[in-house]
């Protein structure tokens, strides 16, 4: 294999792994407000959900060149296995391995994200709430391995970005309103707390016949 320890890769991946916590600050953020169902004239609720998945696919692109450019500079022996298998990498071990839980985290969050139509309900939203755990893990995966993120600007990038994510879990648990319990937070017709799929069906089986016997005698002799 071709040695490749050009400092510009080096470079990119500090410079990615910053811009990646950035991003995933602004997309936790985002997602506490459409949990929490923000949203007015202005901006809706529509606007804050496609900006919210819209950033997190540029989160999870500068993500993949983060952990690229870490396992094609053989300055460090970081390979693929160890992107993703925790407490696989001869650099680092722990630092390393925290990143690979906190990437492995993200995928799934993503993924189910993706194919949320597919996924139920509940199960969506519990594999959701990883991206909180995904979130402090890359946190102290920041400060462990991070070259910068230990003093200077990099180190207020980490402890602003961490205040802003704390604040917004905070808010997310106390300003929660009550017509968003049982829903996903993208899917602002979810159903009833509680409610099965099948009474659901049956409901609006009702409601549909209620509607059609209504017309029926509307157009019925005058």
């Amino acid at each position: 294999m071709i040695a490749l320890t050009s400092p510009y890769l080096w470079y990119t991946t500090r410079a990615t792994g910053l811009v990646s916590l950035i991003l995933f600050t602004v997309v936790v953020s985002l997602g506490t407000l459409v949990a929490n169902r923000v949203g007015g004239a202005t901006v809706g609720r529509f606007e804050l959900g496609e900006l919210h998945r819209t950033i997190s696919i540029i989160a999870m692109v500068f993500l993949g060149v983060h952990v690229a450019t870490t396992v094609l500079d053989s300055f460090v022996s970081t390979g693929v296995i160890a992107v993703f298998v925790p407490l696989t990498s001869s650099y680092r071990r722990w630092a390393v391995g925290l990143g690979a839980v906190a990437v492995d985290l993200m995928i799934a969050v993503w993924v189910t994200s993706l194919v949320k139509s597919r996924v139920a309900n509940r199960s969506w939203r519990l594999i959701h709430w990883f991206s909180w755990l995904a979130y402090a893990i890359a946190i102290v995966h920041a400060l462990l391995a991070g070259t910068d993120a230990r003093h200077g600007v990099g180190l207020g990038i980490v402890l602003v970005s961490l205040a802003i994510v704390a604040g917004a879990a905070v808010w997310r648990f106390s300003a929660r309103p009550t017509r968003a319990a049982g829903r996903t937070a993208l899917s602002p017709l979810g159903s009833e707390v509680g409610e099965p799929r099948g009474d659901q069906r049956h409901r609006a089986r009702e409601k549909r016949s209620t509607g059609n016997a209504g017309r029926q005698f509307d157009r019925g002799p005058r």
